[in-house]
């Protein structure tokens, strides 16, 4: 579908730009309005269609990982002046 429309919308651009620049046409208002809309309604064709495109980087799938259950556990230690107490986290 997406290589269709592009296809449809590079040869309006095509068409546009060649009525645009035919060689009868004179630089008068008319011929160069017709070039600049053709250009402007080709740019925006183009446009809606890249924008609403998928983007190409997809988010993986979520992973749950179950974790080990911890405690928290008073642990005395030296600390070269005197014995202190810590709390320390201990999973099995």
């Amino acid at each position: 579908m997406k290589k269709t429309v592009f296809a449809l919308l590079a040869a309006a651009t095509v068409a546009v730009g060649s009525i645009a620049t035919a060689p009868q046409a004179q630089a008068r208002g008319g011929a160069v309005a017709a070039g600049v809309l053709g250009g402007l309604v080709g740019g925006a064709l183009i446009g809606g269609a890249i924008a609403n495109s998928r983007p190409a980087y997809a988010e993986p799938a979520p992973v749950y990982v179950e974790e080990p259950p911890c405690r928290l556990v008073r642990e005395r230690f030296w600390d070269g002046y005197g014995w202190r107490f810590r709390r320390v986290r201990v999973c099995d």
